[in-house]
């Protein structure tokens, strides 16, 4: 299996986690309405969630394309909690028969995954022919996976057509050098590929394979190993650059490193992190990233809530002894799920109304927000290919079109085009005056650029509604004291 890293202390694309964490409280509520919804139910991607709900991984893909050095994946193991560890390696038939029977006796599981032991995409076989098996017999069951990505362009299409909502790829660096660290090869076009260049390889296709994801829609978690000495300083530069691509949520995982597991960093000596250690890079990168700091490092055959292991329970000799009522175990589900949303319903603080976020001021605070937007209803277009922003006054009472300001595209394809001043200086211009602009991906030189210019870049909202995404911007404006035109400047906008 793997995990990964990132780095930079800068603030970037916002509406992520502040330092308490992810996935609950306030950091989960000022993610869009659209993916707090999909995540609701998904432990590993929701922090409240795997207080309610189960998960369940599936060992039925035992090759990988890459070695880690951090990685050991071990058979027939069950003193060990830890990525790449499994008790049972299953074949699909298996796997979903498994799935069934662990279905029917936890009503809690919403989410099944393939995580290993190897890469599930560097078994692909077996891990669509599984996943084909799941959807048929138990159908209200999230479908997931976690990848290296070094096989994951390839694949978008086919995780699409396989409806899998969630994908989370493990990457530990951007720098080829320090990849080679951490890798010493990847398996590419039928041979290994070593040192520096293999992991270039690496790299390069788990950031198009990220892209191609957020493209279609998909929830995408990073995972990041930790290694003192080799990533810790560059993890916050990832964090940065996987924000930027569309990622909603980053996992910083401590490299797990005791001799007895046999890995070579284990051997080797190298250390794992301090816990300290850990927090202080997980606090640095929340300024940046919604993050993720509630996971267990799960085996790939983990069954039950996240933090207990119930694979003991469901062996495949005592899964031939069971007789499953498939519609019986499909209606419990949804009977525990419904009494899981009430409960949490019940226990969720009421809304505050946006007019009260900002302290009473005799005059109304209002704020301009452009949309990059296709079609004047979505925020669905890249900040690099609009030819036109909309522009929109918002305050306590709603909001109005102020104008459209067309310009040239600055970004049309050429390798470094985020790179171009010159091009980039009309949008600059023609934002100048917006505390925000919405739009559906940005890339990290704008990004910069906006910041400097004293204009906040958002990618949290994309494909929303327009006005439900501009007044989720205003209420972010508004916590964070950003209002800043009162009733006399919106007299003289106006005129």
């Amino acid at each position: 299996m793997e995990s990964k890293q990132a780095g930079h202390d800068r603030k970037t694309p916002t509406s992520g986690c502040a330092a308490g964490g992810c996935g609950g409280g306030s950091a989960f509520d000022r993610l869009p309405a659209a993916t707090r919804e999909r995540v609701r139910n998904h432990p590993c991607f929701s922090e409240d969630a795997h207080q309610h709900y189960a998960r369940m991984h599936v060992a039925v893909a035992p090759a990988c394309n890459i070695q880690c050095h951090y990685c050991n994946r071990k058979y027939d193991c069950a003193n060990e909690s830890r990525p790449g560890v499994v008790s049972e390696l299953l074949e699909p038939q298996q796997a979903a028969d498994k799935v069934a029977a662990v279905a029917a006796h936890i009503p809690q599981l919403s989410v099944v995954g393939i995580a290993g032991p190897g890469d599930p995409l560097a078994n692909p076989e077996r891990t669509f022919a599984t996943f084909r098996l799941i959807a048929e017999r138990t159908p209200d069951l999230r479908l997931c996976v976690s990848t290296n990505g070094l096989a994951l362009p390839e694949a978008v299409d086919t995780l699409c057509r396989y409806n899998i909502e969630h994908v989370t790829i493990t990457i530990n660096c951007l720098d080829p050098d320090i990849g080679a660290e951490i890798y010493p090869w990847v398996f590419w076009n039928n041979r290994r590929v070593r040192g520096r260049k293999g992991a270039e390889i690496l790299i390069e296709q788990q950031q198009l394979g990220l892209e191609r994801l957020v493209e279609r829609g998909m929830l995408v978690k990073v995972n990041s190993v930790l290694i003192p000495g080799v990533n810790d300083q560059h993890i916050t530069e990832v964090s940065r650059a996987v924000k930027a691509k569309g990622a909603f949520l980053h996992n910083l995982m401590p490299l797990i490193a005791e001799p007895e597991h046999g890995t070579f960093y284990g051997l080797m000596g190298q250390r794992a992190p301090r816990a300290s250690e850990l927090r202080a890079l997980q606090t640095e990168c929340a300024g940046d990233m919604a993050i993720m700091r509630h996971c267990k490092q799960c085996r790939a055959d983990a069954v039950g809530m996240l933090g207990e292991d119930r694979s003991a329970e469901f062996t495949l000799e005592r899964i031939a002894t069971l007789e499953i009522d498939d519609d019986a175990a499909l209606a419990r589900r949804a009977v525990t799920r419904e009494a899981i949303e009430q409960r949490r319903q019940a226990a969720a603080p009421a809304l505050v109304p946006l007019a009260t976020l900002s302290p009473p001021r005799p005059t109304t605070h209002a704020a301009r927000i452009a949309v990059a937007s296709s079609d004047a209803r979505l925020v669905d277009q890249h900040f690099g290919h609009a030819e036109r922003f909309l522009v929109y006054e918002v305050d306590e009472q709603g909001e109005r079109l102020l104008d459209e300001r067309p310009l040239a595209r600055y970004c049309n394809g050429a390798e470094h085009c985020d790179e171009d001043d010159d091009a980039l200086a009309p949008a600059l211009a023609a934002l100048a005056d917006c505390a925000m602009v919405l739009c559906s991906r940005i890339g990290l030189a704008p990004w910069e650029r906006l910041e400097t210019a004293g204009i906040r870049p958002n990618g949290e909202l994309a494909m929303l509604p327009i006005e439900q995404a501009l007044r989720a911007a205003y209420r972010e404006l508004a916590e964070q004291g950003a209002l800043s035109v009162d009733e006399p400047q919106r007299a003289t906008l106006s005129a």
